[in-house]
């Protein structure tokens, strides 16, 4: 797999606390917007996003809440729950505190078996990759993490926040290490103008694992579930013209999962001959990447990912190396924020996609804080 982009990210670029905490509301946020068939970048407001998409688009959003992941065994040792498997284990991270975040744990090998708070016993099984480990946990997970764990937190973050600040408002059922971040900005009163505004809302569900992962390591397997109605929607948006838009890297993985080659006529859908969603669940271990393609999704709303990121490889699918490039300089000039608490970037199929509308709005720039 090549590399999409290589960035050097200046420390003053990475959101140290949750905009909250920094003097603006949850949706008050940046929004660079971009568009893949006039390359055209611009800036904006997270609270644009309603006249930024089109009636008759799909938005579809994960509902997967974030767990308090984190489980600090003693001064030498906490230990990241990753993901779930199919087989009961999950994977884990061993990691050493840091201050009130930690670091990996190197090339030491781990306990075999750790003893964590509550009489809980973690045997790990094997190791899964160069960081994370199989392991079982004597007591059922979810509940467990409930009770004791904390959230993950990571060395740029300058507060131990609480748990409540690493959930998204469409966040549901618990299952994810780390939060579908690129939905944090969505508040009520943004849902609300989406709907007035005849943007359809629409549910998955995938558990996110930990996201630290190596440089150009390939992403793992993750739970998901794509709902019957979601499937429907999806197909109907389709074959009606409209745009279907992923929330996050985690909606395109769970949607291009489910995607399946279609004939005109085939499940009801007269006129949709192209791929459609079927209704699934269990675990992906799908990369999108320009290779692959999509098949489904046409734009996406994500945060700023680190430089080599395996997430790039994704945007790529959207907007190709190049005009991918000239998004994160313009970030980068404009003093964007990385990580679950900064910036977004809004990821268009072009002036209109499929669908064709005189409602277009006009890119309204605002100046860079």
């Amino acid at each position: 797999m090549t590399v999409t982009a290589d960035f050097t990210l200046p420390a003053e670029l990475e959101a140290p606390a949750p905009p909250e905490n920094r003097g603006l509301p949850r949706d008050g946020v940046r929004m660079l917007v971009s568009r893949a068939a006039s390359e055209a970048i611009a800036h904006h407001r997270f609270t644009d996003l309603p006249r930024l998409l089109l009636p008759g688009d799909l938005l579809v959003v994960n509902t997967s809440r974030t767990l308090p992941a984190a489980v600090p065994v003693g001064p030498d040792l906490t230990v990241h729950f990753s993901t779930g498997l199919p087989d009961g284990t999950w994977l884990v991270e061993p990691r050493i505190p840091a201050g009130i975040s930690s670091k990996p744990y190197g090339a030491a090998v781990p306990p075999e078996v750790i003893d964590l708070p509550g009489g809980a016993r973690l045997t790990l099984t094997g190791q899964a990759g160069a960081r994370l480990w199989r392991a079982r946990l004597s007591t059922a997970v979810v509940p467990y993490l409930l009770r004791h764990g904390e959230p993950i937190r990571y060395s740029y973050a300058t507060g131990r926040w609480p748990l409540g600040a690493y959930q998204t408002v469409f966040g549901r059922w618990p299952g994810s290490a780390e939060m579908p971040s690129a939905a944090r900005p969505f508040t009520p009163a943004v849902v609300t103008e989406l709907a007035a505004r005849g943007v359809t809302i629409a549910p998955v569900t995938l558990h996110c694992g930990v996201s630290s992962l190596e440089s150009d390591e390939d992403p793992y397997q993750e739970q998901y579930d794509v709902p019957p109605a979601t499937a429907r929607l999806v197909n109907l948006t389709r074959q009606s013209g409209g745009r279907v838009i992923a929330a996050g890297t985690t909606v395109v993985r769970a949607l291009e999962t489910a995607a399946v080659a279609g004939t005109a006529g085939t499940a009801g859908l007269a006129g949709l001959a192209g791929p459609r969603v079927e209704a699934k669940a269990g675990w992906t271990s799908h990369v999108v990447t320009p290779e692959t393609g999509l098949r489904v999704v046409d734009g996406l709303l994500t945060g700023l990912h680190e430089p080599r990121s395996t997430h790039l490889w994704m945007l790529a699918a959207f907007h190709g190396k190049n005009l991918l490039r000239e998004c994160y300089n313009e970030a980068l000039a404009g003093g964007y924020l990385w990580h679950e608490f900064g910036d977004v970037h809004l990821l268009l199929p072009g002036a209109t996609g499929r669908a064709s509308s005189n409602l277009e709005p006009v890119d309204n720039p605002v100046p860079a804080l």
